[in-house]
């Protein structure tokens, strides 16, 4: 009985860690989860900020902290949850119950989790606190969004990797302030000693011109002055661009390499391609292009020519005819007829939701079976096996004779 207890509370675990962790992806209990918790994140944010209006607060207050009592609970218990789930962690399934889930703890994202909540506890626990201090660690909650969108993990993840990089622009940063201050102190001081007397007052008026900001509150009256503020504006821009070139390009390489591995990795797995070699299938990548199809788009019409063969990265494809449909998904593949000779589309496609495709256009496949011959083989194998499995698949649906043409049309 024990064991069985054990058992079902370890499938629960799971369970529960697929959801937390996979969101959308462990389907609409998942999906619903990890959408709730994001609204629910944006929704707190905006209540911090409200609460700094006293008409608002006035009025609403009871209601804010009934909310933020709720919100307290609510992630509190996702946070325990997370916790409870740690062993299900591949990277800490093998720690023990407990050294993993102090090293799951002590992870960036969990920690802000805990920051997130904690403000609420010292509130209630240590009377007297300053609020206004308590409401700013409340914002830490926005920094929770990061653990469900890519693009913020991806920036965390070249901030880090180009930190030497960084921390060099801000080292000549430092420097050119250093100058510049001692610069304009050495022709401004005696002139305006209460602005410019000493190097440490100049570097105020250093910065503000660096950035380009230029308060106003501190400016030079000599012509020698001037030359040295125009000198330090010039070299304030071109600092400021290198550590925005340098995010930009390495964010930019790592959107690319992420989609690389994410279209080689399915290349190969294509059962067309599945036995061809890495330098191969590395200039079929080069032929690829990247399309996205908006939901109900159609990506191809029903007696057009066919010039091209896709595979699905994301999203749903449905290939429409007279009788019956075909769907696919991710890692699914359509068209490849086209890659031996150019046909009319048998069938009408059209996305069922937000898709993106890798498009191989039929005259660059042309060009590659020229010099590896191999290729065309696999293509034609899979062809006639498509059309076995089609035909099974239709057969089943209740099909017969009538449906060898759908058959031929799908297929293509």
């Amino acid at each position: 009985m024990g064991g069985r207890t054990r058992t079902k509370r370890m499938r629960w675990r799971h369970r529960m860690h697929l959801i937390l962790e996979g969101g959308a992806s462990a389907g609409p209990v998942g999906a619903i989860v990890e959408y709730g918790l994001v609204a629910l994140i944006i929704a707190n944010v905006i209540a911090v900020a409200l609460e700094t209006e006293p008409a608002f607060a006035a009025e609403w207050g009871l209601w804010l902290a009934y909310f933020e009592i709720v919100s307290v609970a609510i992630f509190t218990v996702e946070y325990a949850v997370r916790i409870w789930c740690a062993p299900e962690e591949p990277l800490t399934a093998d720690l023990g119950p407990v050294r993993g889930r102090v090293l799951f703890a002590l992870r960036p994202l969990m920690i802000i989790d805990l920051i997130s909540v904690l403000p609420a506890y010292f509130v209630f626990l240590v009377p007297g606190l300053d609020l206004r201090m308590m409401r700013l660690l409340r914002l830490f909650r926005l920094l929770k969004i990061t653990r469900y969108s890519p693009a913020l993990q991806t920036l965390g993840d070249v901030v880090v990797t180009e930190s030497r990089a960084l921390f060099g622009t801000v080292l000549l940063l430092l420097i050119a302030v250093l100058f510049s201050a001692a610069a304009i102190h050495l022709v401004e001081g005696r002139v305006q000693p209460d602005v410019f007397g000493t190097i440490p007052l100049s570097m105020w008026w250093a910065i503000t011109t660096l950035t380009t900001v230029g308060y106003g509150d501190t400016v030079p009256v000599t012509p020698l002055g001037r030359m040295v503020a125009g000198m330090t504006m010039i070299v304030g821009l071109g600092l400021f661009a290198l550590p925005v070139g340098i995010m930009a390009t390495a964010f930019v390489n790592a959107i690319r390499r992420r989609e690389f591995v994410i279209s080689l990795g399915m290349l190969a797995r294509v059962p067309m391609f599945e036995r061809l070699d890495a330098r191969i299938l590395g200039e079929i990548m080069g032929l690829l292009h990247s399309q996205t199809i908006k939901p109900g788009e159609i990506i191809a019409v029903e007696g057009e020519n066919a010039a091209a063969m896709y595979l699905v990265i994301a999203g749903e494809v449905e290939a429409k005819l007279p009788e019956t449909s075909f769907t696919y998904g991710p890692g699914d593949f359509f068209g490849e007829r086209a890659l031996l000779h150019h046909s009319p589309r048998g069938a009408t496609m059209f996305a069922l939701s937000a898709c993106r495709l890798l498009v191989l256009e039929a005259n660059d496949f042309s060009n590659l079976v020229k010099k590896h011959p191999a290729l065309d083989l696999n293509v034609r194998e899979m062809v006639a096996r498509r059309r076995k499995d089609l035909e099974a698949a239709l057969a089943e649906k209740g099909g017969g004779a009538e449906k060898d043409g759908d058959t031929e049309r799908v297929d293509e």
